[in-house]
């Protein structure tokens, strides 16, 4: 085995089952190489390595000496399998190992004290302590933790990722010493008797890094197939004096509820409108934690993005210990600590039930006829709906946090949108028409990647324009944008602020909000709408853009636009659906492809308030106009609100 080094790490995987993912993640990392696959030589692996172009391997042995380091995919002793088996042939070898939980722990130990003698580095991957949304709810906590203590926790798992689950806990709690845990409630006959036997969740509390814990196992396990018979993944619950973090599912949401607390008057008669002594009252109900972005879309996506991500996190974690060239105690020691809990729980609950039902039927939230009402009669397909260059703040129901659906697919953006905004630029220029620039700045409310901003001020060197922005990925390409040329950053000030998150000037020149108001609540969207005009210089303008949906509808995937550049295509494409009243959920497709293959693919989506032009008219109290000729039927979704020629009322 050659020492620590910097070139990529000659990698064997395996297992050819879950271990499809390591071997994509292998081949993708740029710190390692795919070096081969050990597998029981069946005609499935034998054809993935010539796929691949790499030996299929049917034995430790044969593994070349040049190889650094392998990916054991294979269930361990504990679970029926041979991969502890493996694992120790590996490393007995000099190789560095990585191998997918649940491990003995006295297995583990054996792994760890012989990976010490050898040299070299021995990690178990629990793998869902690396899934995105996991990850999120372990910072948060963390965070949590070092402001407020941790009164309870509430946890669920089927058993067949219970491994993981004490993972998860562990790095939320920061540890799991010291614990305890008793056995599982018992369940009376009568309860049995009433529900035909069927008590799929076994329940049972103990305490976790001394916190109290509640926990409910689904104790039960197809022997032929484990992973299809789960009624639910991991779900976890911290509860601190502040309120109440929550990991949802293993694929999210984080979800954060405050304490509801409301302080009583003189009379001792509790205070229900917030106020001095009473502003935590103004705080939302719930909230959602980090990028949405990160949140699997769908099935496919957690396949396709979220797992293979998640196994690249943990390769990345693995080489870092190889480099590190220390045996890193603490990491081992959390490890067989894990496994511990692991074992204590399993024994506690005895055997899982053996159950073969038949395959289940998943359902739609449609399904439920609750959340997604059908689309109006007689509504087709909407029309594809224009891009926007950037997303407004969302904290209402059907609003993802600020610049969701934008951040993912901003490389992309351009792509899309230059086309576009060739049409509406022009437009939106002459709608500025008369523009004081004396009077304040111009607003560019969700500016996107600058592409109409550039033409605006082009178009009125004496402006100063505030171009706000809050996806981070847009907003890198629009200050680079703008920075290309002296004249531009010395005029325009570009804030990370969402929409309803702008500290507005007592004065304004004009507004331009280009496929930005739908992703606003129609609360918040009146509320910014008045704060605007308020402020408007008389007879200043705002030019809004829309996307031409006025009412839910089903829209099937369509392609939108497709571009090349150098030697590949790139395809636009969106669906839609309804999400309930005046509201649709957007999910948006870009697909890279090398002639026909596709080689890359960035999946978003975001949420969009059905409204035309006049309701945005009569919600700002001002007048509706069309943009100049020739533009105006040109550009049909886009409008120009101006006021009376008035003196500006100032907050």
């Amino acid at each position: 085995m050659n020492a620590p080094h910097e070139r990529p790490l000659r990698t064997v995987v395996a297992g050819t089952n879950f271990g499809r993912f390591y071997l994509d993640a292998v081949r993708a990392h740029p710190g390692f190489e795919l070096a081969g696959i050990l597998a029981r030589g069946s005609e499935h692996s034998r054809d993935l390595a010539r796929r691949l172009g790499v030996p299929c391997h049917t034995d430790a042995g044969q593994v070349p000496d040049d190889v650094d380091a392998a990916c054991v995919v294979v269930p361990s002793a504990v679970m029926g399998g041979e991969g502890s088996e493996l694992g120790t042939a590996l490393l007995d070898r000099g190789v560095h190992v990585l191998q997918e939980h649940p491990v003995h722990p006295d297995e583990l130990a054996d792994s760890l004290r012989l990976a010490r003698r050898r040299g070299v580095r021995f990690r178990v991957n629990t793998h869902y302590a690396h899934v995105a949304p996991v990850r999120r709810f372990i910072e948060a906590a963390g965070e949590l933790r070092r402001r407020q203590r941790v009164l309870f926790v509430d946890a669920a798992a089927p058993v067949h990722v219970l491994a993981p689950l004490v993972d998860i806990l562990g790095r939320a709690l920061g540890g799991l010493r010291p614990w305890r845990l008793g056995d599982p409630a018992p369940v009376a006959d009568e309860v049995r008797a009433a529900s035909d036997g069927q008590v799929p969740v076994r329940t049972l509390h103990g305490a976790v890094a001394g916190a109290p814990l509640t926990l409910r196992v689904q104790n039960q396990i197809h022997p032929g197939d484990r992973d299809n018979h789960a009624l639910f993944w991991h779900r976890v619950t911290i509860g601190t004096e502040g309120g109440v973090l929550t990991l949802v599912d293993t694929h999210g949401p984080v979800l954060w509820h405050p304490r509801l607390h409301s302080p009583r008057d003189a009379g001792h008669r509790l205070v229900f409108r917030s106020g001095p002594g009473a502003e935590s009252l103004r705080l939302p109900t719930r909230s959602a934690v980090g990028d949405p972005a990160d949140e699997p879309r769908d099935f496919d996506d957690i396949f396709a993005r979220t797992w293979p991500d998640a196994v690249a996190e943990a390769l990345g974690l693995f080489r870092d210990a190889i480099l590190a060239d220390e045996d890193g105690p603490r990491a081992a020691q959390h490890d067989l600590t894990v496994h511990q809990v692991w074992r204590d729980l399993m024994a506690r609950l005895g055997p899982p039930e053996l159950i073969r039902p038949a395959a289940p039927t998943p359902l739609a939230v449609a399904d439920l006829g609750i959340a997604t009402p059908a689309a109006p009669a007689g509504s087709g397909p909407a029309a594809p709906p224009a891009p926007g260059p950037g997303a407004g703040s969302g904290a209402a129901a059907g609003e993802e946090g600020p610049g969701a659906g934008y951040s993912g697919p901003a490389e992309f953006f351009d792509l899309g949108a230059r086309e576009h905004t060739g049409r509406t630029g022009p437009a939106v220029v002459a709608s500025l028409a008369g523009l004081d620039h004396g009077a304040g700045p111009l607003l560019d409310i969700g500016a996107g990647t600058g592409l109409v901003t550039r033409q605006i001020a082009a178009a009125y060197p004496d402006c100063r324009i505030i171009a706000a922005e809050p996806a981070a990925g847009m907003r890198a390409i629009l200050t680079a944008r703008l920075t290309e040329d002296a004249a531009l950053a010395r005029r325009v000030t570009v804030l990370p602020a969402a929409a309803n998150d702008l500290v507005l000037p007592d004065r304004i020149s004009g507004v331009v909000a280009c496929g930005v108001l739908g992703h606003l609540a129609p609360d918040r969207r009146r509320s910014l709408l008045r704060d605007l005009a308020a402020r408007l210089a008389p007879g200043a303008p705002i030019v809004v853009e829309l996307m031409g949906m006025y009412t839910p509808v089903s829209m099937p995937p369509t392609r939108l636009r497709q571009a090349t550049l150098g030697g590949l295509r790139y395809e636009w494409w969106m669906a839609g659906e309804p999400a309930g009243e005046a509201l649709m959920r957007l999910d948006t497709t870009w697909r890279v492809l090398d002639g026909t293959e596709v080689v890359r693919e960035v999946r978003d989506h975001y949420h969009w308030h059905t409204v035309d032009l006049p309701t945005i008219a009569a919600e700002a109290g001002l007048t509706l106009h069309a943009p100049p000729p020739p533009h105006g039927g040109a550009v049909p979704h886009l409008g120009v609100l101006r006021g009376a020629e008035r003196p500006a009322v100032t907050r």
